[in-house]
């Protein structure tokens, strides 16, 4: 086992799973296995036994996404998909209990079995997804990628420097009781490193010090390079996580332009920029700018830690339309950019990544590659990964007008 799984193995052995409620569990699981998400699931099964102590929480919570994620897993040691069975594997199997079947309601063990082998049954992946790690990793990267996004991401936070450094971030998170330490690469990251934080308890987060944000997020936004004083058109803004990261790189001089279909993430961009104290930030109908980030849409598969039945819920088929709609994007962002344009994904997939970029190249030779000054490729993208960087996995082109 490498150390991802070792500290996942370690976190369930430490839950105390004699405080489990089956009446509460065994339900959540099997419209989980139907389809459902885990995450709703949680929390309407928190929502309908208000009267769980926190022992009885953290063993139902641990049972509904443990059986979420490692439904293909529990099903080769158990023999059988059946959600009460699942259950037992998962507290025999992986938390290593013995009385799992006494806890579970099983009179009948099925008889034990050593860890699989094969990458998809070790891992708990689809077929496809298991392929398709091996395409773009190798054997030995998607094994590496394959158990990191097994445990869950780190928590990391941006620090908004329009209000504070980060330094002066860490000493006022200190001062509220939770501990971080530095980023590795993102200039303005903390990674939390105190247990299940209450971000939204913080005054920290009320008063707009910071925004929880991925490392490999961040570091996206960082090849932008945007300078006080420059138009910066953010195309796909969604809710506006990097439009808000751009902005404090201006410190609010020059202006960012956020743009998205979607008009209620739009809105809630507005509300989180007048919190941050974004004032340069416009919602707005594209314009050429100095600068162009396409954050496009994607499979998003780099993000696959983030929870534990997305790998169950994302399938080959809704793939395939992304490149032909990323390629769109970088079309119409192309003569908006004066001077850089950035394209950028959190997935794997090479026809997303790569073969996007490379079509956009020979169709608009006006534009030259850069390398990234981190996680450069031997192709001389950027791509950051969970089991190389401890972020998620992100994939950029970066090209300067020549």
């Amino acid at each position: 086992m490498g150390p991802a799984m070792d500290s996942i193995i370690e976190r369930l052995r430490g839950v105390p799973w004699e405080a489990l409620r089956l009446d509460l569990a065994l339900p959540a699981i099997e419209r989980v296995l139907s389809g459902s998400a885990a995450e709703r699931e949680v929390d309407r099964s928190l929502r309908s036994a208000r009267d769980l102590d926190r022992p009885g929480r953290a063993a139902l919570v641990e049972a509904i996404f443990g059986v979420a994620l490692w439904r293909r897993r529990l099903a080769f040691h158990a023999g059988s998909p059946e959600a009460r069975l699942l259950l037992f594997a998962l507290l025999r199997d992986l938390a290593g209990r013995e009385d799992a079947g006494a806890l579970c309601g099983v009179a009948q063990e099925p008889p034990r079995r050593p860890a699989p082998e094969p990458l998809a049954d070790r891992f708990s992946l689809p077929d496809w997804l298991s392929a398709l790690f091996v395409r773009e990793l190798g054997p030995e990267g998607a094994a590496a990628f394959a158990e990191a996004i097994c445990a869950p991401g780190p928590v990391c936070l941006r620090a908004n420097t329009l209000r504070c450094s980060r330094e002066e971030l860490a000493g006022r998170l200190t001062a509220e009781g939770l501990t971080t330490r530095l980023a590795l690469l993102a200039r303005d990251g903390l990674v939390v490193t105190t247990p299940r934080p209450n971000l939204l308890g913080l005054a920290s987060a009320r008063a707009g010090l910071f925004e929880a944000q991925d490392e490999g997020s961040q570091l996206l936004g960082e090849l932008v390079a945007a300078e006080p004083g420059e138009t910066i058109l953010d195309l796909c803004a969604g809710a506006g996580g990097k439009s808000l990261q751009l902005a404090a790189h201006l410190q609010n001089r020059g202006a960012v332009i956020a743009h998205d279909p979607d008009q209620e993430r739009l809105q809630r961009l507005a509300r989180r920029a007048a919190k941050a104290f974004a004032t340069c930030i416009e919602v707005a109908v594209p314009r050429e700018s100095d600068r162009v980030l396409v954050d496009a849409p994607c499979s998003e598969l780099g993000t696959l830690r983030r929870g534990p039945d997305a790998r169950w819920r994302k399938g080959e088929a809704a793939a395939a339309g992304f490149p032909a709609l990323q390629r769109a994007l970088l079309e119409r962002a192309a003569p908006l950019a004066r001077n850089r344009l950035v394209y950028g994904t959190c997935t794997l997939r090479r026809e997303e990544n790569e073969d996007v970029a490379l079509a956009f190249e020979q169709a608009h030779p006006e534009f030259l590659r850069q390398m990234p000054a981190v996680c450069p490729t031997s192709e001389g993208f950027f791509r950051c990964l969970p089991y190389l960087h401890d972020t998620d996995a992100f994939f950029a082109a970066i090209w300067d007008r020549r």
